[in-house]
C-alpha cells in the first residue's frame, strides 16, 4: 500500500491514503487577445475601458443584412504567433459558426475555425521555475492556433435584480492556443504562460494584460493511475494571473486525489476559481454534451495564405515567408545570447528573461560600464533589486527608480564607494525619492564605504576586545569565529567598514597576536 503524500495548505485537503501511484495531467487553452486598433470582422475600435457599449459597431450587435470584413492585420498576428511557435501555418483555412446562446451574444453563435484553423502541430519548450527545485525545461505540443471573435460582456446588478449588456467587447479578436495535456503540476502550466506572455509580447500581437481580460487561461485537469488510461477532467475557467494559475491547478489535482482516496467519484464539470479563499468551486455539469451545430461560415470565404518561400505580400495575399522574417529573437534565444555573451550560468538568463525591464536594465548598465564584471551588475538586479521589489509586494515596472540611478549603484559598487548594505539602502531611498540623485543621497545619509585602512585597523581593534571569546576559539583553530568578529566591525562601523578589507586586517592581527 502506497501513500501519497499532500502538503498541507489552509485550503488542501488532508493526507490521504491513494492505493496506487497517481499521476496528474494537465492541459491548456489560451485566449490572448490580438493587438489591433479595430475588431476581428468590423471597424469598432478595441480601447479598454471606453463608455459601455461606445465601441459597437451594426455588425456586432447583430443588425440584419451587416456582414463581417476579415481584419488583415489579425490574421497577420496570429501568423506570426504561429511561427514564433513551431506551428504548421495551413494554406487554407476555414471559418465555423459555433451556436450557442449567451445574453451577451448577439448572433446567437460565435464565428471560431474549430474545424480548419490557422496552424497546427507546434511545439513549446520553456523553463521550469519551483522555488526550492533546480530549474528544468519542459516541452508541450500545441495542437491548434485558431482566430475567433470574443463575445460581450454581462453585468448583473444585485441590488436591481436586473442584468445588462455590454457589447463592446464582442467582437475583439482572439487567438485560441489550444495546448496538448502534457503537463503534470501547477508550476508548469504557470511557467508555460509566462513564457508565452514573453513571446507574445515580444512580438507586440498580444498585450498579455491578465488583469482587462487580454489573456484567460482555462486548465483541464485528471488524475489516473499509473499505466491507466487518462482520467475524467475538470475544467477550471478564467484563471486571472499566473499565480493564480499555479494555486488553482495544485488546488484541483489534490481535490481530486483527496475524493478519490474517500472513494468518491470525479465528474466532468467546469470549477471557476475562487482567489479570496484560494479554492476551486463548481459551476455547472457536462454530463449532457452539447451541440454547439458547428457550420461553415457563409459571409467568409476560405483564409488562402501564400507558403512559397521568399515570397511578397500582396495587397489579396498574406505571405508567410515574408512575415517570418519580421519575427524578433525569442526568449530562449535571448537566454543562450546571454550566457555566451555576458558568462551568465542559465538560472540568471532565465530570471533575466522572465523579467523584461530586468534585462533591459542589464543591457544597458553592461553596454556603459564595460569594466564591471557582469556578474556584479545581475546579482545586484536580481538579488537586491528583484528581492526588494517581491519584498514590498512591488512590480518592477511600478518602481520608481531609473536606469541612471541602477547604473550608479553599480559603479559605486564597484569602485567600492559603497559596499552592498548601502546600495540597498539607495534602493530604498531612491524608490521614495525618484527625484534624489545617487550621489546627493551618498553625502546625505553618510553611505561612503569605510577604505581608510588606519581606521578599519582601529575598528578591528575595538572588535576583538569586544569579543574575547571568539578571539580564544579562533585561536584554537576555530576559523569560523572569525565571523563573529567581522560582525562586530559592521556593528561598529554601521555597516560601513569594507568587509575585504576588515577580514584581511583582522587575520593579520589574530596571527601576530598568536604568535
Amino acid at each position: 500500500m502506497n501513500y501519497l503524500i499532500i502538503r498541507r495548505l489552509s485550503t488542501q485537503p488532508k493526507l490521504a491514503q491513494i492505493p496506487k501511484r497517481w499521476k496528474s495531467v494537465v492541459g491548456l487553452e489560451v485566449h490572448a487577445q490580438i493587438s489591433s486598433a479595430s475588431k476581428l470582422f468590423s471597424g469598432s475600435g478595441t480601447h479598454f475601458g471606453s463608455a459601455l457599449n461606445t465601441s459597437v459597431a451594426y455588425f456586432d450587435a447583430s443588425i440584419p443584412g451587416t456582414l463581417p470584413v476579415l481584419n488583415r492585420k489579425c490574421v497577420e498576428s496570429g501568423i506570426k504567433t504561429a511561427l514564433a511557435l513551431g506551428c504548421q501555418v495551413n494554406e487554407v483555412s476555414m471559418f465555423d459558426r459555433k451556436h450557442y446562446f449567451y445574453a451577451d451574444l448577439p448572433n446567437g453563435y460565435q464565428i471560431t475555425q474549430q474545424r480548419a484553423a490557422l496552424a497546427n502541430n507546434g511545439k513549446m519548450t520553456f523553463p521550469v521555475i519551483t522555488p526550492g527545485k533546480k530549474v528544468y525545461y519542459k516541452s508541450v505540443q500545441l495542437l491548434q492556433l485558431q482566430l475567433e471573435q470574443d463575445s460581450g460582456k454581462s453585468l448583473h446588478d444585485e441590488q436591481l435584480k436586473r442584468s445588462l449588456v455590454d457589447l463592446n467587447r464582442a467582437g475583439l479578436p482572439l487567438m485560441e492556443l489550444v495546448f496538448a495535456p502534457d503537463l503534470e503540476t501547477g508550476e508548469e502550466a504557470a511557467s508555460l504562460v509566462k513564457e508565452l506572455m514573453l513571446i507574445l509580447r515580444r512580438l507586440q500581437t498580444c498585450s498579455c494584460k491578465m488583469e482587462e481580460g487580454a489573456l484567460r487561461v482555462d486548465a483541464n485537469i485528471s488524475i489516473h493511475q499509473e499505466g491507466d488510461p487518462l482520467g475524467v477532467r475538470t475544467e477550471v475557467k478564467n484563471i486571472g494571473s499566473v499565480r493564480s494559475i499555479s494555486q488553482a491547478i495544485t488546488f484541483e489535482i489534490h481535490r481530486q486525489l483527496e475524493a478519490v482516496a474517500q472513494g468518491g467519484v470525479i465528474t466532468n464539470e467546469t470549477r471557476s476559481w475562487d482567489a479570496e479563499h484560494r479554492r476551486t468551486v463548481a459551476m455547472r455539469d457536462k454530463e449532457v454534451l452539447q451541440d454547439y451545430r458547428f457550420m461553415p461560415e457563409p459571409n467568409l470565404p476560405p483564409l488562402h495564405l501564400n507558403l512559397k518561400p521568399g515570397s511578397k505580400s500582396t495587397e489579396d495575399l498574406v505571405s508567410v515567408a515574408a512575415l517570418s522574417e519580421e519575427i524578433p529573437e525569442l526568449p530562449e534565444d535571448t537566454r543562450q545570447r546571454l550566457m555566451e555573451q555576458y558568462q551568465l550560468n542559465a538560472e540568471t538568463a532565465i530570471i533575466l528573461v522572465n523579467e523584461p525591464i530586468l534585462l533591459d536594465y542589464f543591457l544597458k548598465i553592461s553596454k556603459d560600464l564595460s569594466d564591471v564584471p557582469t556578474k556584479v551588475t545581475s546579482n545586484f538586479l536580481i538579488n537586491d533589486l528583484l528581492t526588494y521589489c517581491n519584498k514590498s509586494n512591488l512590480d518592477i515596472e511600478d518602481c520608481s527608480i531609473t536606469d541612471s540611478d541602477l547604473k550608479n549603484i553599480v559603479k559605486g559598487l564597484h569602485s567600492e564607494q559603497i559596499n552592498l548594505q548601502a546600495a540597498r539602502q539607495l534602493i530604498q531611498l531612491l524608490h521614495t525619492n525618484p527625484t534624489a540623485k545617487v550621489n546627493e543621497l551618498i553625502k546625505q545619509h553618510s553611505l561612503e564605504q569605510i577604505c581608510d585602512l588606519e581606521t578599519i585597523e582601529a575598528l578591528c581593534q575595538q572588535a576583538i576586545s569586544n569579543q574575547p571569546k571568539a578571539v580564544l576559539q579562533y585561536h584554537k583553530g576555530k576559523t569560523k569565529a572569525l565571523f563573529a568578529i567581522v560582525g562586530e566591525v559592521a556593528k561598529i562601523s554601521g555597516q560601513k567598514a569594507n568587509m575585504k578589507s576588515v577580514v584581511e586586517c583582522l587575520e593579520k592581527m589574530l596571527k601576530a597576536a598568536k604568535k
